[in-house]
């Protein structure tokens, strides 16, 4: 696990509330399941439950049961015995062997096969596992905290997850909310991984961010979360040319690219430069993807909006050279000096 992450940085009151509760179920002996998207800190929150635990001395092992192809996953969690299958040369401790006495976090739960899970639920109920080609159950002393992104009743209403096997791992469910509903976590999250890539790049001093930026951040919906946030941020920081000056461009798709042949941009708006190929990305503020659209009263103000945010986009991309800015919108000098001045961006 990487440590640099393990610990939580956030102010939101509903990220607040899930650590706490992740913290009052820490000292208990029971089996806990994690619930949240990708990139929300599922794995940190195990950790958490595993260090503020009477376990905290012992391992703790992880497992992404989604990592294995199903014929494999059996015998990593529970362990297989010389020649109890092809290429099983010589026995093997399964996982839970490995946590004895500590914390086994069951990653991507969801994924386990039913064969998978109907070994594991007498893992969980009596204690005991069994490698493969042993007829010799084992006592293991192991606490299961388990994470997934599915919901897992609806699994088990399709036939796809064991009830039994749910009710015992559900003693706590821990949900973690999204980044796009944490309030002001997003500013925090962004100075905290803006300031340590800065520190790594030798810099003097961290600049921040500036107003467009700031607000390009603030407006993005974050599917990856927290995970993609420092991807983001770290980005921008290295790709800065100015270390003096506020971090003003952001690129959320790292594989946006005017040469990305047949394959529609997935940026609102796109205008490529001259031979040296600068590349300027706007992010509107309206979108044409109905379940994102943004209630628009006064078409003339939107238009005026989003055209500005195109101008400080591309300023910012150039260094605030307006001669290359008018060359990457495509712009006679004059044209470009003009707008400027109508959106009072001359300054």
């Amino acid at each position: 696990m990487d440590r640099d992450n393990v610990q939580f940085i956030g102010q939101s009151t509903a990220f607040l509330d899930a650590v706490e509760r992740a913290s009052r179920a820490a000292p208990l002996n029971r089996p806990i399941l994690v619930v949240g998207e990708r990139g929300t800190g599922k794995e940190l929150i195990a950790e958490r439950l595993h260090r503020l635990s009477a376990r905290w001395d012992g391992p703790l092992v992880t497992i992404n049961c989604a990592a294995l192809p199903e014929t494999l996953i059996e015998a990593e969690l529970f362990g297989h015995e010389a020649g109890a299958f092809t290429g099983a040369t010589r026995a093997r401790e399964g996982r839970f062997e490995e946590a004895d006495g500590g914390t086994l976090f069951l990653d991507e739960l969801g994924t386990l096969s039913m064969g998978a899970q109907e070994r594991l639920l007498r893992a969980v109920e009596y204690g005991e596992v069994t490698r493969i080609g042993s007829s010799r159950p084992m006592r293991v002393d192991v606490r299961i905290v388990a994470a997934t992104n599915e919901h897992l009743p609806h699994m088990v209403d399709k036939g796809r997850f064991r009830a039994d096997l749910l009710d015992r791992l559900c003693f706590e469910v821990i949900t973690l909310p999204p980044l796009r509903v944490r309030e002001g976590d997003i500013e925090v999250l962004s100075e905290y991984y803006g300031r340590k890539m800065a520190a790594e790049l030798g810099w003097e001093g961290w600049p921040g961010f500036g107003e467009v930026a700031t607000r390009a951040l603030e407006n993005h919906i974050w599917p990856g979360n927290v995970r993609e946030l420092r991807n983001v941020v770290e980005r921008a920081v290295y790709r800065w040319a100015d270390p003096t000056q506020p971090v003003d461009y952001i690129q959320f798709d790292p594989f946006d690219s005017p040469w990305r042949g047949g394959v529609a941009a997935s940026a609102p708006a796109q205008v490529h430069a001259d031979s040296q190929h600068q590349h300027v990305v706007a992010e509107a503020q309206y979108t044409t993807d109905p379940s994102q659209a943004v209630d628009v009263t006064d078409f003339r103000e939107a238009t005026e909006k989003f055209e500005k945010s195109v101008l400080e986009q591309a300023l910012a991309k150039c260094r605030y050279n307006q001669r290359q800015t008018a060359k990457a919108l495509n712009l006679s000098y004059d044209q470009l000096r003009h707008t400027l001045k109508k959106h009072d961006l001359l300054g």
